[in-house]
């Protein structure tokens, strides 16, 4: 179960596409915010780096884990909050995240 939210980020930036057999779309963790974080992942983490949070983008939310990359993290964007959303690779995307401590 998740419980606690440890910290909130409000990001904004294009959306990026990781190309591999199975392609995700993703927003990026850079800066500061990576900093954030970069403090409490090791509290948080369920393995391998996963850093558990909820999304939300417009009206619609979800829950994922930022995956560290390239020294900052990545918000995957899935598939029903991208159609829910009517969001396209390179579109600029406003998203409140935060880090969920599971409970």
């Amino acid at each position: 179960m998740i419980s606690d939210v440890v910290v909130e980020l409000d990001l904004t930036g294009p959306v990026v596409e990781w190309r591999g057999p199975a392609p995700h779309h993703f927003l990026e963790v850079t800066g500061d915010h990576a900093d954030q974080v970069r403090e409490v992942a090791r509290q948080v983490t369920y393995g391998w780096g996963m850093v558990p949070v909820r999304v939300r983008v417009g009206g619609t939310t979800s829950t994922t884990a930022l995956w560290a990359r390239d020294g900052g993290y990545v918000v995957p964007l899935k598939v029903a909050l991208r159609r829910a959303e009517g969001i396209d690779l390179g579109d600029v995307v406003s998203a409140h995240v935060q880090v969920l401590r599971q409970g």
